[in-house]
């Protein structure tokens, strides 16, 4: 079970047995592991995606990025892994799959953000 102490307690004090924690455990690990794999489909699927992060070389308000792979890893409710485009890759600490056809990543170092990927510029706007 992947919940610390605290929270583990807290759930306890409103109702909540063991077996229920056990239960919203693995529910939270599977859609991790769901997230983690349409993820991993999305920069699949594309070539080349644009996103909403701010570079200081791009005249576009979405730059556009050449795709080579997204690799991702889970444990418990972590995500983590390595986004690689054409001449640069970034760490990748956590992400989501967005209603709008668009997915957004928490980017490490160097780039320290939240940011959006689409297919297209137009989805961003």
């Amino acid at each position: 079970m992947h919940f610390d102490q605290r929270t583990q307690q807290a759930l306890r004090d409103v109702g909540l047995e063991t077996d229920d924690l056990r239960a919203a455990s693995e529910a939270v690990v599977e859609a991790v592991e769901t997230d983690a794999t349409a993820l991993e489909k999305f920069f699949d699927a594309h070539d080349t995606v644009y996103s909403d992060m701010e570079m200081a070389h791009s005249a576009s308000d979405y730059p556009e990025h050449a795709v080579d792979q997204l690799d991702l890893t889970t444990h418990a409710d972590e995500m983590r892994g390595w986004l690689r485009f054409d001449t640069w890759g970034v760490y990748v600490e956590d992400g989501r799959v967005l209603p709008d056809e668009t997915v957004e990543l928490t980017l490490g170092p160097t780039i320290h953000a939240r940011v959006r990927f689409a297919p297209d510029r137009e989805t961003l706007e």
